[in-house]
């Protein structure tokens, strides 16, 4: 069985880097990735183990996890949960902050809460381009949190986003420095690894399986201590992931091994648009129909590049008994609240410039534990 050696070298590292010189140009480094290693365990977790049962060398962290779900890039939730670092930070101590990027970009974030600028900070903001993170407003989240909160650790639990930028910054940091046979310098390389594989295979299951294996060895080098993670409510809902039937969610994973100890919130309520862009008319089947206009979320996933949001005013009646396609969307996707009795119609853009309309409607429908959008066919 392949072990999962859980990280031990937080302390380390922040000793040596405090002492190291601070050489974190954009080079090109690539050395050899040991990627059998890192896809043995995901193969083995989709022959039917379940990756808490993975044999390491520290037991389950006895603290707690206060666990956000958020929709990206949305200024009033970033300013809540600023809010609520605070609270845990000055009330109850608390110091790790657990967030949604790869381990390296939590560990460069990490040097620059040390640093006397902000040009780690911008590096990484310039690798951000074309994530929803490249948003000016998380310049200030971050900075907010250097200001005010300037104990805080990052931990990043996602698979290697970035590897070919900020992956690479940080390789060539830690062997600029001869930190070439550390931990952090494995884990890295482990990072890189995964979205490898990721990218490999073009599916969002693989990353579903590394999320909570990377969390997991992040909480528990931490023992006793209560964390606060932020991550896409995807996440964060409990049952399988955005449909990949027995592929557990984050928080799935992470209340099987920790119980009780797991807190999740959703946040989603906080980035909902309450007004539409503008009012327009969209035809269908020959009929015209008022339609709000909620914008483009921007979404990045598979070969999707945008999603673009409308709701057809006063039409539930006249599409309730159009046949329906078996696919949902749940309520949590959307930009703006959704209540039963409504119609959306909502445009796919894809990478090759082409657009796919659908057309959904909310009957109460539950799927996975999640109010869900149907599509039907108009």
């Amino acid at each position: 069985m392949t072990k999962l050696v859980v990280f031990l070298g937080l302390l380390f590292i922040s000793v040596v880097f405090a002492s190291c010189s601070n050489n974190i140009e954009n080079e090109e480094y690539n050395p050899q990735i040991d990627y059998d290693y890192t896809v043995d365990i995901v193969e083995q977790v989709y022959y039917g183990e379940n990756v808490y049962m993975y044999e390491a060398e520290l037991q389950p962290s006895t603290g707690r996890i206060f666990l956000y779900g958020e929709q990206h890039a949305s200024i009033p939730t970033m300013n809540r949960q600023l809010e609520i670092w605070g609270d845990y930070y000055n009330d109850y101590e608390m110091r790790h902050l657990f967030i949604e990027a790869p381990y390296f970009t939590a560990q460069l974030l990490n040097l620059w809460m040390q640093a006397d600028d902000d040009a780690i900070l911008y590096l990484l903001y310039e690798d951000w381009q074309g994530s929803l993170k490249h948003n000016p407003h998380t310049l200030v989240f971050y900075r907010t949190i250097k200001q005010d909160f300037p104990e805080t650790i990052f931990h990043g639990t996602d698979i290697g986003h970035q590897s070919h930028s900020t992956g690479q910054r940080f390789l060539r940091y830690l062997n600029d420095n001869g930190l070439n046979d550390t931990e952090s310098y494995r884990l890295t390389r482990e990072s890189i690894a995964q979205f490898q594989h990721f990218q490999r295979e073009g599916s969002h299951a693989v990353r579903a399986y590394y999320k909570p294996l990377n969390f997991i060895r992040e909480f528990d080098s931490l023992g006793n201590q209560d964390v606060m993670a932020i991550h896409g409510n995807a996440h964060v809902v409990f049952g399988d992931f955005m449909g990949y039937y027995g592929v557990p969610t984050m928080a799935t994973t992470l209340r099987e091994r920790y119980g009780d100890a797991l807190q999740t919130f959703d946040m989603t309520h906080y980035a909902l648009m309450r007004e539409p862009y503008h009012i327009e008319t969209i035809m269908v089947n020959g009929v015209d129909f008022e339609a709000s206009y909620f914008g483009n979320d921007g979404a990045r996933f598979s070969n999707i590049v945008g999603r673009e949001f409308w709701r057809l005013e006063n039409a539930y009646e006249y599409f309730s008994d159009n046949p329906l396609t078996g696919n949902v969307l749940p309520f949590d996707n959307f930009p703006m609240l959704v209540e039963v009795g409504q119609v959306f119609v909502l445009d796919l853009h894809f990478d090759d410039d082409t657009v796919l309309r659908q057309f959904f409607r909310a009957s109460g429908h539950i799927w996975n534990n999640r109010l869900s959008t149907q599509e039907f066919t108009p």
